[in-house]
């Protein structure tokens, strides 16, 4: 059986390059919001403690949803950076009980194509790692550097490159302590597991499927809405 774990979801971004009238998470999708079908995959299954959405602190959207009032999902405040908002829902966690080695889970709000299969696949296979990792896939394109007058300088080996997705798997503890050490040093974190680099460890990759995609722009969820509705 997969691990039991807690979430956290940081929604207090804007998604600015989808030229929407309000964050990307709240528009649209399939009969709810896109914030909506990203909760329902971890809501659904049986391992899941709890759940911390780290919003904007004047979010007007969020009260509105039904999942608003589900008893197993808080609030607290998100910041201006992912890994700040990231933070705060550890913390969170943490006043709510969770312990140093509990399993957190961390998953983009507007992800919300992510099957239980590789969720338990994520479970399953690090449930006994001592680090923790993350959904990846393999790139699959060939890969260009280039140079800053726009030219190619070399084409990199693709075989030893991975496209990070989530969600990403670590204990509260050691990703609490990655994260608030690498905001102090001012070290570039894009997600949890380069704060875990940053702190010395090696995450482990898990292969996922390449369709749990991230809303980011317009055409994003007009893919998504043609794949589910076909």
């Amino acid at each position: 059986m997969p691990p039991s774990f807690w979430v956290v979801i940081p929604a207090a971004g804007v998604g600015s390059r989808m030229r929407a009238d309000r964050p990307k998470q709240y528009l649209p999708l399939a009969g709810k919001t896109i914030i909506e079908h990203t909760l329902d995959c971890f809501l659904g299954h049986p391992g899941l403690q709890g759940l911390v959405v780290s919003l904007a602190a004047k979010d007007p959207y969020w009260s509105g949803l039904c999942c608003a009032n589900d008893p197993r999902i808080y609030r607290a405040d998100g910041g201006a950076e992912r890994s700040d908002s990231v933070l705060a829902g550890l913390r969170h966690l943490a006043e709510l009980g969770a312990g140093d080695n509990a399993w957190v889970l961390v998953h983009d709000a507007a992800r919300p194509n992510l099957s239980r299969q590789d969720l338990d696949k994520l479970l399953t296979e690090l449930a006994d790692d001592p680090v923790g990792g993350l959904l990846a896939v393999p790139a699959r394109d060939t890969l260009k550097r280039v140079g800053i007058d726009g030219r190619v300088s070399e084409t990199i080996d693709r075989s030893v490159i991975w496209q990070a997705f989530t969600p990403q798997m670590f204990r509260l503890g050691a990703l609490r302590d990655a994260l608030a050490g690498a905001l102090e040093a001012d070290a570039a974190v894009t997600d949890e597991a380069s704060a875990l680099e940053w702190a010395g460890h090696h995450p482990k990759l898990i292969e996922g499927r390449a369709d749990n995609l991230k809303v980011t722009r317009p055409e994003d969820l007009q893919w998504l809405e043609r794949r589910w509705q076909s």
